[in-house]
């Protein structure tokens, strides 16, 4: 299976279909002539996260699409929402990043805006 993003005039993926492999060799002109969609349409990649292929294969247009992401033609990428202002995009894998890294010692954490920094989410039995 294959899928393309239809992206708006702002390159806003607005949404996400799912073709066969053998339509999506015509990709955009098997959407818009055959289905009868308008718009702009893009190959992604189910696979993809962060630029990498999840099953070894070749990554394609870094991240998955999903309604409300960005299509960058200048990366040909993907790029999800910014979830927090303080956070960066990471240029390799266009996702964002914390400007300070969570903690990796096994438990549950939010990231806490306000104070920029990672608070630990307990759970009370």
């Amino acid at each position: 299976m294959a899928h393309f993003a239809q992206i708006d005039e702002n390159n806003i993926v607005t949404q996400v279909l799912v073709v066969s492999d053998q339509d999506a060799v015509r990709g955009q002109d098997f959407l818009a002539n055959d289905l009868g969609l308008g718009g702009t349409w893009i190959q992604t990649s189910y696979n993809t996260v962060g630029g990498v292929h999840t099953n070894g294969g070749t990554p394609l247009r870094k991240n998955y699409a999903g309604i409300g992401y960005t299509y960058d033609s200048v990366r040909d990428a993907f790029i999800p929402p910014k979830p927090f202002n303080s956070w960066l995009l990471n240029e390799d894998s266009c996702l964002w990043e914390a400007p300070v890294a969570m903690p990796t010692d096994g438990k549950l954490y939010s990231w806490n805006e306000d104070n920029q920094s990672w608070d630990e989410i307990v759970i009370n039995d």
